[in-house]
Order: structure tokens, then C-alpha cells, then sequence
């Protein structure tokens, strides 16, 4: 099993419900909040006076959406099935970014630090250096140290973790994720009746008349008829 699989396969355990954009990192907050409207996905008045307060304000800079969708193709390089871009990751970071604000400084630091480190050892910012560089700056920071607590464990790897989890789970609940999943939701499923052995074991039959009524798949959206003394007819 690849990196790719094993990420789809922790995150189909789990998967949640997300919104599915369809902008770019260079979208305006006014461009971001017109495609997001035009997604029907169900909302309460409530939750949509809500979104919209959100949705008017831009949180992160271009250089700073620009930089998270390196991270994203880093995480979750693209494939035939589309990109992080193709799924809005950055506009569902952003988003998440205003809804729980508690993201904000975790993310925005984390992002100074990678800048910072970058132009240290390699005079330039993270988006600047070449791709085996940033992965080298990302290696060092993708686990975390086993014998500390995730209050415990170093910033970097505290922020690296989060935008991980944010790429993902911003990724595989959209349109695009979930489909390359292969995950259905849920779907009726045919039953065909107590299995014969355990009738057996247990010294049962059904009617043959009642079977013919009720466990016929080719009838499976029919309405049930019944008698006025509670007899059914078909």
C-alpha cells in the first residue's frame, strides 16, 4: 500500500461531511463567497448568517494561500484524479481558518517559521526553494517525537500536523476526494431472506406465499398492500 492509499484509507474511517469550492488561491474573498453559494449544500438560516460573516472577511494573505498550496501538493501531490487545487483546499483552510479561529495563530506561525527556517539555510522563503529542499525542511518535521505529549511535541511539528490534517480532510470530502475514495454513502443494500441453515438450526420455514410477497427484489419498490382485517394482499 502507497502514501497515497494508506493516507485514503485513515481518512475513509472517518470521513466527514465538507463543502466542495471550485476557486483558486488567487480567488477574493467576494469571488470565494460567490462559488461557495452557488454549492447548495443545506444550510439553516442560522448557519448561513453565520457563514456569510465568515465569508466576508479574507483571513490569509495570497503569499500565505500560495505557500499552503505547496504544502498541499507536497502532502497530496496530484493525480489523475485532480488536485488539491481541483478539490479547494486552500479555500477550505481559509474557511476553517475564520470558522475555528483557534487555527489561526497555529497556522500563520507555522507558516513564519517555515519562511524563517527556509531563509536561513537556504536564503530564500519556503515557496521559493526547490522541491527536494522543501521536502528535506518537511522530513524533519512530518513525525512526531514518541515520548512526548501533543502539547509536548516541538511547534513545528505541532503545525506541520494540523495543516497535514486540514490538506486531508479538506481533500477527501470534497467531490473530488470522496469519488476517488470510491466511498457511496448510503446505499440499500438486497436481502434475500433468513440464510436456509440458521431456519434450519433454529426448526423454522416461512410461508411459501409470504415469501413470494416479501422477499422478491423485482418488487422491492413496490407499496405493500394490505387487507382491512391486516392480511396482506401484495
Amino acid at each position: 500500500m502507497d502514501r497515497r492509499e494508506s493516507i485514503k484509507s485513515l481518512v475513509l474511517g472517518s470521513l466527514i461531511g465538507g463543502l466542495a469550492l471550485e476557486s483558486c488561491v488567487t480567488d477574493t474573498a467576494e469571488e470565494i463567497t460567490t462559488k461557495v453559494w452557488n454549492y447548495q449544500y443545506g444550510r439553516t438560516p442560522k448557519e448561513k448568517e453565520v457563514d456569510e460573516k465568515i465569508l466576508a472577511d479574507q483571513f490569509f494573505t495570497k503569499a500565505e494561500l500560495a505557500t499552503i498550496t505547496t504544502l498541499g501538493h507536497l502532502v497530496l501531490p496530484p493525480n489523475e484524479n485532480g488536485s488539491i487545487l481541483d478539490a479547494g483546499v486552500p479555500e477550505f483552510i481559509e474557511f476553517m481558518a475564520k470558522d475555528y479561529p483557534n487555527f489561526q495563530e497555529p497556522i500563520r506561525g507555522g507558516l513564519m517559521a517555515l519562511n524563517h527556517e527556509s531563509n536561513v539555510r537556504f536564503e530564500k522563503v519556503f515557496n521559493s526553494i526547490t522541491e527536494k529542499q522543501q521536502k528535506s525542511m518537511l522530513d524533519e518535521i512530518a513525525f512526531p517525537i514518541p515520548e512526548l505529549s501533543g502539547s509536548e511535541q516541538p511547534q513545528p511539528i505541532q503545525f506541520f500536523s494540523l495543516i497535514k490534517n486540514l490538506i486531508m480532510t479538506g481533500y477527501f470530502t470534497s467531490a473530488i476526494g470522496i469519488k476517488e475514495l470510491g466511498y457511496l454513502g448510503n446505499t440499500p443494500n438486497v436481502w434475500d431472506g433468513v440464510p436456509q441453515d440458521v431456519l434450519d438450526e433454529h426448526g423454522l420455514a416461512y410461508d411459501s406465499d409470504w415469501l413470494a410477497k416479501c422477499v422478491d427484489q423485482d418488487k422491492r419498490n413496490d407499496i405493500a398492500l394490505w387487507d382491512e382485517k391486516g392480511n396482506l394482499i401484495s
